[in-house]
């Protein structure tokens, strides 16, 4: 019985070295795979209001979850997602969030941005490329959600009631 209990004992404790060996090993090759952008010179801890981005000149404040400095001293904004990479490529709201990264780190230190990199809990990771034509994209979008709304929207009972935003809606149904 004794005996028993030992060998399991150590097939447990094997079990555990193997899975800390394992996440050592993800560990390292995220940190090689990081490297890939550069330098970290910022992350995100969520307790620093003083380390956000903000662009007066369009309105826009942002923090992205890690920043990385080049070898040619561009900086390069990575957001992380907590889903997993999605079957068909990151869709255009995370693609638009890393642009806006891109304009306010650009905004913030006056050099221009190669690209930015969405990262996935999976181990997904986009390169997310950054240039006038990114720029003139988000900027379009940023004037179309400036303006009020226009009431395009079909308020339906039913559709409202599932709606996450009906209590603060101004054309929900009644």
């Amino acid at each position: 019985m004794v005996a028993s209990l030992t060998i399991a004992f150590l097939v447990g404790l094997a079990g555990v070295g193997v899975t800390a060996l394992g996440a050592s090993v993800r560990s390292l090759h995220r940190r090689a795979r990081d490297r890939v952008h550069g330098e970290l010179i910022a992350v995100d801890d969520g307790r620093r209001r003083e380390a956000r981005l903000i662009s007066h000149r369009y309105r826009l404040v942002g923090r992205p979850d890690s920043l990385r400095r080049t070898r040619d001293g561009r900086v390069v904004p990575i957001e992380i997602k907590s889903r997993t990479s999605p079957p068909n490529g990151p869709p255009l709201s995370h693609v638009v969030q890393v642009w806006a990264y891109c304009l306010l780190v650009e905004e913030t230190t006056d050099v221009p941005v190669p690209y930015g990199v969405l990262r996935y809990s999976d181990g997904g990771e986009f390169r997310i490329d950054w240039g006038a034509d990114q720029r003139q994209r988000l900027l379009a979008l940023r004037r179309e959600v400036a303006f009020p709304y226009d009431g395009r929207a079909r308020p339906s009972p039913r559709r409202c009631a599932g709606c996450r935003y009906r209590y603060g809606c101004d054309v929900r149904a009644t």
